[in-house]
């Protein structure tokens, strides 16, 4: 039995807004056909613990730990807040208190973290609903991302020629929440003209005005998909690292090159993958290269960051570190930050996977109530297996059991 949708709805719950997406990174998505018009709401279903496949020997430890740096987080919020105005239906801050007390105390044994979660959480099903039409699709698309590694130089040399650039002065950001609440978490992105906010430059122009900072110079194929990645880790010739960590884009839209090669019919779209675009860029020279870069409007701007700890990624959207396999970014319109998910999909050479992850993350092509992006960490499998990610998968939350019982409770009876 499905919760009562009308409790959804005096819940906040929001049809999707036709605003500007956030200042988040993007992710790599094998290109495809465009997809259908995106469900409007969440339904969320009672579940047991018994029909998560896999559970009982799943091993939850990272998802735990990526669990507890949300939690620090919350220290600062009021008890009151919603976690996210947006998705009401995840509760209030001070309802997940004491589950991130408990998760400070568990013992680092798989064990020990499935029977914290069990203890503190209940499972809830979503599904995707149509409001008008009661339609309910119980699994969604599923996308990955990666850190990449992307070797770099100080100077440009005839290899080294695409220039990585930090925030230029006159880019603004503007915080929607700041201006009506039910817009928290959204922002817009523009520069201020004659005293009125307007659409930032596009790529091209970018370039030629040479806005920003550049601090670094790579190949231009390896710049141009870090930036759809939004963070990857930059190696200098002397081997020194540092993180290119996202610092905010342009504000235009996102074009994907490869349906653009696919439109052109210069690929297949089983071709279309980072390796398959790679390889027609390198075969029809640097003018085509700059052509095919042009479609996309979107351009993004870093900073750079020490890799203090290496064995973590970047931080989300959330203002928390990404914990590989263990990190998911979510369309915050529909969910909120810091909550457990239970995810069920035939990822690339995991087939039949199940496994607990984190909504700390989103970005701008992540839109609709069962979309996800799934960080897959950095390295050569990291990326093999982002660049292959498009499969359907099924969402069960986690919630504090007291936030959990008043969503059943609204449950009308049979």
């Amino acid at each position: 039995m499905s919760l009562w949708p009308k409790f959804l709805a005096a819940a906040g719950v929001l049809t999707l807004a036709a605003c500007q997406a956030p200042p988040e990174p993007e992710p790599v998505e094998p290109p495809s056909e465009p997809e259908a018009v995106l469900p409007t709401a969440l339904d969320l279903i009672p579940a047991h613990w018994d029909a998560l496949p896999g559970w009982s020997s799943n091993d939850p430890r990272a998802a735990l730990s990526a669990f507890v740096r949300s939690c620090a987080r919350w220290d600062g919020r009021s008890p009151d807040d919603w976690l996210n105005p947006q998705a009401q239906w995840a509760g209030r801050v001070g309802e997940w208190r004491t589950a991130c007390a408990a998760a400070l105390m568990t013992a680092p044994e798989a064990e020990a973290a499935r029977g914290f979660f069990q203890s503190q959480f209940t499972p809830i099903r979503l599904a995707a609903l149509e409001p008008e039409s009661e339609t309910r699709e119980e699994r969604g698309l599923l996308t990955g991302y990666y850190e990449p590694y992307v070797d770099v130089s100080e100077t440009p040399t005839a290899r080294f020629s695409q220039p990585l650039r930090r925030r230029p002065g006159d880019l603004v950001t503007v915080d929607l929440g700041l201006f009506e609440e039910d817009l928290a978490g959204r922002r817009i992105v523009g520069e201020v003209r004659d005293g009125r906010l307007v659409l930032y430059k596009e790529r091209s122009e970018i370039e030629e005005e040479d806005a920003g900072e550049v601090f670094a110079w790579g190949e231009p194929i390896e710049v141009f998909f870090l930036q759809i990645q939004g963070s990857g880790r930059i190696v200098y010739p002397d081997g020194r690292q540092e993180r290119a960590a996202f610092s905010a884009h342009n504000g235009q839209p996102y074009r994907s090159i490869g349906r653009e090669l696919i439109r052109r019919g210069e690929l297949e779209v089983h071709a279309a993958s980072k390796q398959g675009i790679e390889a027609w860029l390198e075969e029809n020279g640097p003018d085509a290269t700059a052509e095919l870069f042009g479609v996309n409007p979107r351009y993004v701007f870093f900073q750079t960051q020490d890799l203090t700890d290496p064995e973590l990624g970047p931080a989300g959207s959330s203002g928390v570190a990404l914990t590989p396999m263990a990190s998911i970014a979510v369309d915050t319109r529909h969910h909120a930050h810091g909550v457990p998910v239970w995810m069920s999909a035939d990822l690339p050479e995991l087939e039949g996977w199940s496994g607990l992850v984190i909504a700390q993350d989103s970005g701008g092509a992540i839109n609709g109530p069962l979309r996800g992006d799934f960080f897959w960490g950095w390295g050569e499998t990291a990326e093999r297996r982002a660049g292959t990610t498009r499969v359907q998968a099924q969402w069960t939350a986690f919630l504090p059991t007291a936030v959990a019982q008043r969503l059943i409770d609204a449950t009308p009876p049979a």
